[in-house]
């Protein structure tokens, strides 16, 4: 069990392929792995046993007929619990959800399922994606598999969770401002969000529309790629879809390389609030970058100091219209409804018994910045600061072809010690937020662990929109050399469970 666990995705796919192994084994090896730890990590939320096995058997029925297998057919796969799942509870991590059993799939559940990929369940969450490290959900936090004291990042803490206790080869996140690519950071996996609109977002619980972005998680750069080019693409039941082809993410992870490229580093993404041991990490991943043959070109881009606070006023906003639905009448928690209240009280009893506190927090100041009289001084302030972030991107990516820069200003902290910091928790994200401000395409991957804590250290990389190849084709390159000098953090330096 152990030896399947801790294959790469596209190595289990072509030991499926080959017959070396049968989908049925490697699923149930990946089960086993999860009744093992899992009431430690708790990564998950629900567990699909008989519904992972059976999607394996149909892929063992498949190739014994002959049948021509995908590139990831029989790997299992850990989703996040926004993605609506037939048959399959989907809770979003809220009280509010509990026990909702879903008619249909979400666009990207389909594509999983028709790729032959075996979903295992769904993984743990802040509460409608709204958090940086997994404590705002309902079902209590999840643990990083590194320190199970410390947080695996947030809001997809249960799928990075799940990678790097080897419950899992694979996993899906989303990633509004950092929700895929921080718990990449913090647990020494891969994540990566797509140019926004490059995943369809139907059937996935919306938090704040403009910028909620499904994407891939892996343990490998290329694992990440080939789950990729599976979830992307045009889906015209989703109106901010982009109608293009998906960009050469396999390719360019096959072929990954630097030389010749122009590769930016902000000078905003550094200073007060940065811990040294990431910094140190990150310059040396600047060095290993320049080794390889890249350029490094130093870049000003003002606006991104303002990214926090636009972000802050944005999502909060959006997620105070999106969340409008969730009134106790049409599906979910109805609480009070004893025959003598009216409909508003039972809304505002049920909304306030099934929504936790970050949640109503952001609800609160997402409806007072759209009030009459406050609109144009907050909200509309806020969508101008994005419009200049989106032009220092804008101006950065006539000088360079990529942006690196830290993932994360420190790395994993201690379950607890921001939850009664909100602005200590929003801090988190302040590498990650302005790629989703701009709708750019943006990836983490491990570049080591920090000298004083032993924890994993994400290096980002940005492209511009529909220019996802590139985040392959450099990650690829970077994880080779470091794989080849210092070895892979996660899997030969990450404690056991």
């Amino acid at each position: 069990m152990t030896d399947i666990i801790r294959l790469t995705a596209a190595r289990t796919a072509e030991k499926i392929a080959s017959g070396e192994l049968t989908a049925v084994q490697v699923t149930e090896a990946h089960l086993a792995r999860i009744e093992a730890v899992d009431e430690k990590v708790h990564a998950f939320l629900h567990v699909d046993r008989e519904g992972a096995l059976a999607q394996a058997r149909a892929v063992d029925e498949k190739r014994a007929r002959g049948e021509k297998l995908g590139p990831l057919a029989g790997v299992p796969l850990a989703l996040k619990d926004i993605f609506t799942t037939e048959g399959v509870p989907t809770t979003v991590g809220s009280k509010i959800l509990e026990g909702w059993i879903p008619p249909y799939d979400a666009t990207v559940t389909r594509r999983l399922k028709d790729a032959d990929v075996v979903i295992l369940g769904k993984t743990n969450m802040d509460e409608f994606a709204m958090g940086s490290s997994t404590e705002n959900s309902a079902y209590g936090p999840t643990g990083n598999p590194w320190d199970l004291t410390r947080i695996p990042g947030g809001s997809g803490g249960g799928s990075s969770a799940a990678l790097a206790s080897f419950e899992a080869p694979l996993a899906i996140g989303t990633d509004t401002g950092g929700s895929i690519r921080q718990p990449a950071a913090v647990t020494g996996t891969v994540g990566v969000k797509p140019t926004y609109g490059g995943v369809s977002r139907y059937g996935m619980v919306a938090f704040s529309s403009s910028l909620d972005q499904g994407g891939p998680c892996a343990r490998t750069v290329l694992d990440a790629a080939l789950l990729h080019e599976v979830i992307a693409g045009h889906d015209p039941l989703d109106s901010t879809s982009i109608d293009a082809p998906v960009p050469p993410v396999v390719e360019a992870a096959r072929n990954g390389g630097v030389a010749g490229m122009r590769v930016g580093v902000v000078k905003q993404f550094r200073g007060e609030g940065y811990q040294a041991g990431v910094v140190q990490r990150f310059d040396e991943s600047v060095e290993l970058l320049k080794e390889l043959g890249a350029e490094i070109v130093e870049l000003d881009c003002p606006s991104f100091d303002l990214a926090l606070s636009a972000y802050y006023l944005i999502a909060p906003s959006e997620c105070s219209s999106n969340l409008a639905r969730f009134d106790a009448m049409r599906y979910g928690l109805r609480v009070g409804d004893d025959g003598t209240r009216s409909a508003e009280d039972v809304t505002a009893i049920t909304r306030g018994e099934g929504f936790g506190p970050e949640v109503k927090r952001r609800v609160i100041l997402g409806t007072y910045a759209l009030s009459s009289g406050y609109y144009d001084a907050y909200y509309g302030s806020a969508q101008k600061v994005r419009t200049l972030i989106t032009q220092d991107f804008a101006r950065a990516f006539e000088q360079v072809d990529v942006i690196v820069s830290p993932t994360t200003p420190t790395t994993a902290f201690p379950i607890g010690e921001r939850s009664d910091d909100p602005m200590a928790m929003y801090l988190a994200d302040l590498c990650t937020i302005p790629a989703n401000l701009a709708g750019n395409a943006a990836m983490s991957l491990p570049c080591g662990l920090a000298p004083e804590d032993g924890l994993p250290v994400g290096l980002q990389i940005v492209a511009p929109a529909m220019k996802d190849e590139r985040l392959y084709k450099v990650g690829a390159a970077v994880e080779a050399a470091f794989v080849e000098r210092w070895g892979h953090p996660l899997l030969e330096e990450a404690p056991s469970l």
